[in-house]
């Protein structure tokens, strides 16, 4: 029995409406190009079969077919509705398996923001095991800081986020993704890059030191000023990205506490220095979404962290 629900065609003007019988009987005329063969394919008589192409034509205001006793020939319009009306047909076609995909998790979408250090350290890693495991969900990306991943979270503009903590946990749950280390970068012909053994603190209190934004980069920020005893008040530069500490070591404007994963960036010149085991794992970064979350493709994400 075919489905009687009606479709709005947006191209064409409004107020048409045309059903999905008079589009399927179109379609079959169309393609064989015979009222009688048409109206045996459907299963149906020819003279409703008929009404139904009248009708789809009244509706649209134009001719699709033109024909007499002996043969039938789309018009222009015709060849063009016929494109259009094989779309809908497939997408109807589509639809339900569509459905139960997206509910079942196995498509659908998953937002992720992300910092700018987790895009060169597990980013990477975690879209391509995604795209194996669940290869019809679609991922959109957005690089945030953790506050406005916070804020995203909480408003339902994001699904997903790669953060650092501390989290709200009555509205936030999360899956520790990544613990790495905080580690010292000094330019690669610096004294301090010849020695084996972590530095002492009284060897960097000399030092010219590059410090992370308070506001900007407040878990780093944090995180030095807790683990190191200098003096991080007199920063010779205030900055918010890891790339942009690593580049000015580089240039020799001084050393600067970032995450291990910094190597990554590849940036010549630059010698990474352990702090000894309380800076081992120090750095934690979280996957985190929204406990009252009910996309079935997000706990399908999640899963795959375990």
């Amino acid at each position: 029995m075919h489905v009687q629900a009606r479709i709005r065609m947006a191209r064409y003007p409004e107020g048409i409406m045309f059903t999905l019988d008079q589009v399927r009987c179109f379609v079959t005329v169309a393609e064989e190009l015979h009222f009688g063969r048409a109206a045996e394919r459907l299963r149906m008589t020819q003279p409703p079969l008929s009404r139904q192409i009248q009708r789809l034509e009244a509706l649209l205001g134009v001719v699709l077919l033109d024909r007499d006793n002996r043969r039938v020939v789309l018009t222009e319009a015709g060849h063009a509705f016929l494109r259009e009306a094989r779309e809908i047909l497939a997408a109807v076609e589509r639809a339900p398996a569509t459905a139960r995909e997206v509910a079942a998790g196995r498509s659908g979408v998953v937002r992720i923001g992300f910092t700018a250090a987790s895009g060169y350290s597990v980013l990477g890693p975690l879209l391509a095991a995604v795209s194996e495991a669940l290869p019809h969900v679609r991922i959109e990306l957005d690089e945030l800081v953790t506050g406005q991943q916070k804020d995203a979270l909480s408003d339902g503009s994001l699904d997903l986020g790669l953060a650092r903590p501390p989290f709200d946990p009555d509205l936030l749950d999360s899956r520790l993704v990544l613990a790495e280390d905080l580690v010292l970068a000094v330019p690669a012909a610096h004294p301090l890059a010849a020695s084996e053994a972590p530095p002492m603190p009284e060897a960097l209190r000399a030092e010219p030191l590059i410090m992370h934004s308070a506001t900007k980069a407040r878990y780093f920020h944090d995180l030095a000023v807790r683990m190191l005893p200098v003096d991080h008040a007199g920063a010779v530069h205030v900055v918010s990205q890891i790339a942009t500490m690593v580049a000015l070591v580089a240039a020799g404007r001084g050393i600067a506490f970032v995450p291990e994963s910094a190597r990554l960036l590849g940036i010549d010149g630059v010698a990474y220095l352990d702090l000894g085991p309380s800076a081992h794992d120090v750095v934690q970064l979280h996957a985190i979404w929204n406990r009252s979350s009910t996309n079935p493709a997000l706990q399908r994400f999640v899963a795959l962290l375990s």
